[in-house]
């Protein structure tokens, strides 16, 4: 028994040595964030062609008379479209386009088009987030092969990314606020171009890793506390959701709980991650496409492509005071509400990692580099063939100040259906941030106090 032990110690102690920290920048290469780089980390000045304006702190001032909670006006109301991508000149354009976008103007072309507005960097958040992501430069690494992370709070932690999993965890992190409650649909779109509501719902958002006054030695490892309830249609009402993500991801791992009202009761839910068909959202998508990717990064392997100007959805405000009805155009989300902007992205592909599976054995995410928020991600089949994408619907948000990328929908384009998922349209509340709440009320007993039948 002795001889195991050791033995097993022995096999432990290599396989963490075979598991690297990857070490963070150097304090030369941080002190770029102060000059050519902005804060976050993209770059400062405008592209080559001028058609990317420099960044100049983005949009930090709401209009006055601005409500908190409702729907925040549409900075751009007067810009219109200085071109429009279709079917028609889609070979002049698809150099700038992700192989999900040509796809989908291929698929439908006498209805999806993108409308390319002028370009506005809107980006931003509070100096504190800023002076964190500069102290997280030169003390946050990657371990476990890139699936955790130690050394980073308060800000992005990998601002001069080096590999594809830290660029990835800069999504994860990206800086959305402290804590937020929103009530959205989700609706799963018909292949014969019908639609029909999935499900109504309040979430709550928290971010303990974003805290303002805490720091890296007080934080606890949940970077993101969630909780949600359904309330529509009636046979789900009162059904909830609880999640914890660490950064601790191979170690501790996602903890999620989930309240069925029919049973009245918790029960722990290890299966909302990954692969897993999303049953929020009638299985239209997995748990690790929501916000366009969520949860561990174990299952592939990431590698940071580089740098691409490509077409992307930004500055969505006008989409967001739409009526439902108006934003939805059959296969698809209405063109007429939809903005389009050219902005650097950072490529990352993911590839499944040598004795693991997914069901989407290679992915391909587009990464804002002025919020490190995924914007366009794209998904192939077992055979190279491309089967889903996705895009996000950011809306620029002054009062945070942040870039929100919290609504997205996501095309099976081998069966031509499709869903968007955070749909705020005709609600009251959209995003609406709040003060922290106490951490126990994203406890597994809060949710049983909470269940309604």
């Amino acid at each position: 028994m002795l001889k195991k032990t050791f033995l097993a110690s022995a096999v432990a102690t290599l396989l963490m040595a075979s598991t690297p920290a990857f070490a963070a920048v150097s304090a030369d290469e941080a002190a770029a964030l102060k000059t050519t780089l902005t804060p976050f980390g993209a770059e400062k000045a405008a592209n080559a062609a001028g058609t990317i304006p420099a960044w100049s702190g983005g949009l930090t001032e709401s209009p006055a008379g601005y409500k908190l909670g409702t729907p925040r006006p549409d900075p751009f109301a007067g810009e219109k479209p200085v071109q429009q991508i279709s079917a028609t000149n889609l070979d002049q354009y698809k150099d700038n386009l992700s192989d999900g976008v040509q796809e989908l103007l291929k698929k439908y072309p006498s209805t999806f088009r993108v409308d390319v507005y002028p370009t506005h960097r809107t980006a931003a958040a509070p100096q504190w987030v800023y002076d964190n992501t500069f102290q997280n430069a030169t003390r946050a690494k990657t371990t476990q092969n890139g699936n955790n992370i130690e050394g980073a709070y308060g800000g992005i932690p990998f601002p001069i990314p080096k590999t594809g999993a830290e660029a990835m965890w800069n999504h994860l992190l990206r800086w959305r606020g402290e804590s937020a409650e929103s009530a959205f649909r989700i609706w799963i779109g018909n292949s014969d171009g019908s639609r029909t509501m999935a499900v109504e719902a309040k979430d709550d958002h928290q971010f303990p890793y974003y805290m303002k006054g805490g720091s890296a030695d007080k934080f606890t490892g949940n970077y993101w506390m969630f909780r949600q309830v359904q309330t529509n249609p009636p046979f789900k009402a009162g059904e909830s959701l609880l999640i914890h993500d660490p950064i601790d991801q191979v170690g501790e791992g996602r903890k999620a709980w989930q309240y069925l009202a029919g049973q009245r009761r918790v029960r722990r839910a290890p299966t909302v991650a990954f692969d897993t068909p999303d049953f929020v959202a009638s299985g239209q998508g997995y748990f690790d496409e929501v916000f366009m990717f969520l949860g561990s990064l174990e299952r592939y392997e990431w590698n940071l492509v580089g740098k691409k100007e490509i077409y992307v959805p930004y500055n969505n405000n006008r989409f967001a005071l739409a009526k439902t009805d108006e934003v939805f155009g059959g296969h698809h989300l209405n063109p007429d509400k939809l903005r389009w902007e050219l902005h650097r992205v950072w490529v990352v592909e993911a590839n499944v990692a040598p004795g693991k599976r997914h069901v989407v054995p290679k992915r391909r995410f587009y990464i804002d580099e002025d919020t490190w928020a995924v914007l366009l991600a794209d998904g192939y089949d077992a055979s190279g063939k491309l089967w889903r994408t996705q895009h996000s619907v950011p809306f620029v948000a002054p009062d945070i100040p942040a870039l929100v990328t919290q609504t997205w929908a996501t095309f099976n384009l081998q069966a031509g259906t499709w869903m968007v998922n955070n749909l705020y349209n005709d609600l009251p509340s959209q995003y609406k941030v709040v003060e922290p709440r106490p951490e126990v009320y994203f406890s597994p007993d809060a949710l049983a106090g909470s269940g309604v039948r």
